[in-house]
């Protein structure tokens, strides 16, 4: 596999918590690159707490308009359709501007369907998905569900469940498609997730 040279855009998608920002921060670092996540492009405002754990005021987006998860899922699908065009020519002018160099990004915006229709040969992507009980334990744990109230747990358990069905949705697609995956596994070095990303990723271009 190292003597292959990996393509110049490598694209990791995945669902909230499924340890793709990590994973592309580590692959990126060993192939000298830099990385960005789609996030950085336009956030949807779906989890219902902040960095660290703390709950946010009731005042805010996430929790003025709470939704049921498969209205999360939709509102956050949509989102992803409108950000693609935005997406996309990011992509397209790290392939076809040299000077930009080459690049990792990641996003649950890189929606399986969308990256498949981009049909670029410098262009690489996997996905990662997670069983359901990896992504409770990691979403409960960095939103300090313990120490919430009934409606702090009541947005979380929501978020978790759009955080399933979307990854459920993805892994339909990527089936469908033929596109490469790996299973993120409870405890397993960010590194070595990398390293499967990359492997599958090449394989994929075998």
């Amino acid at each position: 596999m190292e003597a292959r040279t990996p393509p110049s855009v490598i694209l990791i998608g995945g669902s909230s918590h499924a340890g793709k920002s990590s994973a592309a921060a580590a692959l990126a670092a060993r192939l000298d690159r830099p990385v960005l996540s789609t996030d950085s492009l336009a956030r949807h405002p779906g989890r219902p707490w902040r960095p660290g754990g703390e709950a946010p005021p009731r005042t805010s987006p996430n929790t003025m308009a709470p939704l049921a998860p498969e209205e999360l899922i939709a509102s956050v699908l949509d989102h992803y359709r409108n950000m693609w065009p935005m997406v996309r020519a990011l992509i397209e002018r790290h392939v076809h501007e040299p000077a930009l160099g080459p690049l990792v990004l990641e996003g649950s915006a890189l929606w399986p369907p969308s990256v498949a229709e981009l049909d670029l040969a410098s262009v690489g992507a996997v996905w990662i998905t997670a069983s359901g009980e990896l992504f409770s334990s990691r979403i409960r744990r960095e939103s300090d569900y313990a120490r919430r109230d009934a409606e702090g747990r009541r947005l979380i358990d929501s978020f978790l469940a759009r955080t399933e069905i979307y990854d459920a949705r993805m892994m339909k697609a990527v089936r469908r498609l033929g596109l490469p995956f790996v299973e993120a596994k409870s405890g397993e070095a960010v590194q070595a997730l990398a390293d499967r990303c990359l492997r599958r990723i090449m394989d994929a271009r075998a």
